[in-house]
């Protein structure tokens, strides 16, 4: 069988969350041009037109939706709005993140623990329990959550960032079993350093940035695409026998 029949999403309905930049926009566009139905979500309408209208001219297949993915009901609607649009929903991917503070857990104020939990672990946990049923109908679907190797090894001044990863990739692993007999998997990617506005406050801090880079044997940053390809394995039918696994893709800083 040929590459392109091994990971085309031919057919496919995809949900992704976070997607008017960074890696989200990069799976979207991924997606998109295999093949998949593309739905993009995030907080602004005016960005995800945008990305959408540029993914169409492509040749893809886009619409965005914007949600907030920190609130139940706005998760609701998304999904709701989403099946209305395509008739279901095949792959879903959990990439919203949020992390509005860097310093010890000491100094993390509960406004936030709230904020950081509510979109790193409530949202995807929502969002599955809503495309559950739908999945199981369709026989079967991929989840995807976009972790941190930060949920594999605290990492200094990102304790409650950390803390929502390490619960995330739990998550993936609770939900692989209870759904894997309905044809439903979960796995996550766990990125390391990603040139990405979400981690500028990372990279643009030279001191932290050649520290990063001494620790991985691929001494540089990751970028969008390449985590993008990840997703894309975990999306077709390429990884059907892997579910409940945390991939990855930090140019060996973990080793």
């Amino acid at each position: 069988m040929k590459a392109n029949q091994v990971f085309s999403l031919e057919g496919k309905v995809a949900l992704i969350t976070g997607a008017s930049k960074g890696i989200g926009e990069a799976i979207a566009r991924i997606f998109a041009a295999n093949g998949a139905k593309v739905i993009i979500n995030s907080r602004k309408q005016e960005e995800l037109d945008k990305v959408a209208a540029s993914i169409k001219e492509a040749g893809g297949d886009c619409t965005g939706i914007a949600a907030n993915a920190g609130d139940i009901a706005s998760c609701k609607i998304l999904v709701e709005q989403s099946i209305a649009l395509h008739g279901g929903i095949d792959i879903l991917v959990n990439n919203a993140a949020s992390n509005p503070v860097f310093g010890p857990v000491v100094e993390c104020e509960e406004w936030a623990f709230d904020k950081i939990m509510n979109v790193n672990v409530k949202a995807p946990f929502e969002l599955g329990k809503l495309i559950y049923p739908i999945m199981k109908e369709r026989g079967g679907g991929s989840v995807i959550n976009i972790s941190s190797i930060a949920g594999l090894t605290p990492d200094p001044g990102l304790g409650m960032y950390s803390v929502s990863k390490a619960a995330l990739n739990m998550l993936t692993k609770v939900c692989a079993k209870e759904w894997g007999k309905d044809g439903i998997r979960v796995n996550a990617i766990c990125p390391g350093l990603i040139k990405t506005k979400f981690s500028e406050a990372l990279w643009q801090d030279e001191k932290w940035l050649n520290r990063f880079v001494k620790m991985a044997p691929i001494a540089r940053m990751g970028t969008v695409e390449e985590i993008a390809g990840m997703a894309l394995f975990l999306a077709s039918s390429a990884s059907g026998y892997s579910t409940g696994n945390m991939f990855t893709a930090d140019g060996g800083v973990t080793i």
